[in-house]
């Protein structure tokens, strides 16, 4: 009996343990592949900065889902104006560069914080070039799917940028904008 007893204990005990380590493989297992997930989610939003830094359009056409939208200081773009805006920023500051100190990752929605730097040697969103060596701060954030970002939300350092500029012709450029409510052009994505 007491041998009977000794087997059906060892039986139990072997069984208890098959189950422990299934079940923290699994989670491990899990862990791991969401770990996987934030950093495909992470390369992904990356992706779209460092295809806009290269000017490679085409890489970004592919970065960004059919219907991405764009939603940041002021502006709604659809995936096409985004394209036209981002080249129009790239045409009008010259060697521009970003870096990007912080990125962080949760589900499906990464967070990068970027240091921008360049020359305003162009004119860009009607107001003239001023050749100015101008760092802008800014924060956006991505939602990642499949593979594809699918929404961009951004703020920028906007009174930064004016100190830089110089206030008063922001500033003044503004008042006429808001006064007279010019509309602006949407952006328009070139080939």
């Amino acid at each position: 009996m007491r041998a009977t007893y000794q087997k059906v204990s060892a039986f139990f005990l072997g069984s208890i343990l098959f189950f422990v380590g299934y079940l923290l493989n699994f989670v491990f297992i899990k862990k791991q592949h969401m770990e996987n997930n934030l950093q495909k989610n992470k390369d992904t939003a990356l992706a779209v900065s460092l295809a806009i830094l290269d000017g490679r359009w085409n890489d970004l056409d592919n970065l960004l889902d059919k219907n991405f939208t764009y939603t940041g200081d002021g502006f709604v773009f659809t995936k096409d104006e985004y394209i036209g805006f981002m080249q129009d920023m790239k045409a009008a500051f010259s060697d521009l560069k970003m870096t990007f100190p912080n990125i962080v990752a949760e589900e499906d929605m990464v967070s990068i914080r970027f240091i921008s730097t360049a020359v305003n040697t162009g004119s860009f969103m009607g107001a003239p070039a001023n050749k100015k060596n101008l760092e802008v701060h800014g924060i956006f954030m991505r939602k990642v799917k499949d593979g594809k970002v699918m929404q961009e939300w951004q703020t920028t350092d906007l009174l930064g940028v004016m100190k830089q500029i110089g206030f008063g012709a922001l500033f003044g450029y503004s008042v006429f904008v808001g006064l007279f409510n010019v509309k602006q052009k949407r952006p328009v994505r070139k080939n």
